[in-house]
């Protein structure tokens, strides 16, 4: 009994613990970076909010808007874990890294670091100089202004990828999706308004507005829909004699997610999206080439769309061949007597499983890419937040489900184990 109240309240622990470090992240976003003539600043965000540059404030949870000392957000660690996992599939040094182990994975980890920090001094500096082309948005421009904008924003974005591992060490649930999740649910009430506000004067109609509200709510629940689906393969076991006993002869089921991937693939797209072009959203002084550059990302473009599809589709499928492994599944399986009916134990039984997965991964890459695409063409065509996105959606409800499963699993362990203790007390 006291096993499972110390159960309930580690979980307890948890969850403060985690709204205790959110709160703090939400704290920082309000903190503005030294030397930023505020009036001006939004003067320029009130004028660019569309494109790549809006989706870059909604990871941020709105630091952008504010420029704040979590402008860059979460996406450098973001982008650093991406090289790290791509570099994982080809190169035989981070090959060999991985199969150490506990050992190999804390030198990945201290990898996807030392390249946070690297692309968050990259990013920082380009939005230093972004910063300065601006007139009368910097009030003293310069080499120290430069360095202390660097400075700033790169132990920011350390802080923020400290703050997600606590998250994931000490809270619950993912500490890096969790994070952009209370930056896309803090501006939410923001969107809302502003989209009641365009109602109110004109620029989109009653109709426009409901409709936009029943899309909404249909995304949710065809999202809920896909990411509790499963396909269920049907495993048997052996009966066995020993002695005069009959042991074995159960069957079970191997689970397999529609959508293995999970939130990733949206995540990992976006910021891709965000990091070549970095600089020129951020560089305001009417340079033509950057202007350019600029509008063949906007949202609603078909090199925009082309991109962001395919980088979907591509990290879904990279995502979910390292993280699940058929040859490994049916290994185990064999190992452990287990087979599934009409299919012989061994390679056939692993081509058997890769054959569903990549079937399943297809449908999920094809889900993924529809709900992040589909509200875009309406968010480039009328005047709504971006926060009403199909990504920000997307990353938003596959978060709250991945938590509350989490909860749930911890809760149910704890009510196991006090009926396991129960039962052996009773004997």
């Amino acid at each position: 009994m006291s096993n499972g109240i110390h159960q309930t309240k580690d979980l307890r622990n948890r969850i403060l613990f985690t709204i205790f470090v959110l709160s703090i992240y939400r704290l920082g976003t309000f903190i503005p970076i030294p030397g930023i003539d505020p009036q001006s600043l939004q003067e320029l965000m009130s004028t660019n909010q569309r494109g790549l540059l809006g989706m870059f404030n909604v990871f941020a949870g709105g630091a952008v808007s504010r420029m704040a000392i979590f402008a860059l957000g979460i996406m450098p660690y973001i982008s650093s874990s991406i090289i790290v996992q791509l570099l994982t599939g080809v190169s035989d040094y981070f090959k060999n890294l991985k199969a150490q182990g506990e050992i190999g994975r804390k030198k990945i980890t201290q990898l996807t670091r030392y390249g946070t920090v690297l692309l968050g001094t990259i990013q920082g500096y380009g939005l230093s100089v972004g910063l300065e082309s601006s007139a009368n948005l910097v009030i003293n421009p310069g080499v120290f202004f430069k360095i202390s904008t660097v400075t700033t924003i790169v132990a920011g974005t350390i802080f923020l990828m400290w703050l997600g591992e606590q998250i994931t060490q000490r809270g619950i649930g993912n500490g890096i999706s969790l994070i952009i999740f209370s930056g896309i649910v803090a501006e939410i009430p923001r969107a809302l308004v502003t989209t009641f506000e365009l109602g109110r004067t004109g620029a989109i109609s009653t109709l426009m507005i409901i409709a936009i509200f029943i899309l909404l709510v249909a995304t949710v629940l065809f999202i809920v829909f896909i990411e509790r689906a499963l396909r269920k393969i049907l495993i048997n076991y052996p009966k066995r004699q020993m002695g005069n006993k009959i042991y074995g002869g159960d069957s079970s089921h191997l689970p397999l997610k529609v959508n293995q991937a999970g939130v990733i693939p949206a995540i990992f797209a976006s910021a891709l999206l965000l990091l070549p072009i970095t600089f020129s959203n951020f560089n305001f002084s009417g340079n033509e080439t950057f202007l350019n550059i600029s509008s063949y990302f906007s949202q609603g473009q078909p090199l925009y769309m082309l991109l962001y599809a395919s980088g979907i589709i591509f990290f879904t499928f990279f995502y979910t061949s390292i993280t699940f492994n058929p040859n490994e599944t049916a290994e185990n399986l064999r190992k452990y007597g287990g087979f599934i009916p009409g299919i012989r134990p061994g390679e056939s039984t692993a081509l058997y499983i890769d054959n569903i997965l990549t079937k399943l991964t297809t449908i999920g890459a094809l889900y993924l890419t529809l709900v992040c695409l589909m509200p875009e063409f309406l968010i480039a065509k009328y005047p709504i937040p971006f926060y009403l996105g199909g990504a920000s959606v997307l990353i938003v409800v596959v978060v709250a489900i991945d938590t509350v499963t989490q909860v749930q699993t911890r809760l149910m362990s704890s009510q196991y184990e006090q009926l396991i203790k129960k039962t052996k007390f009773g004997r």
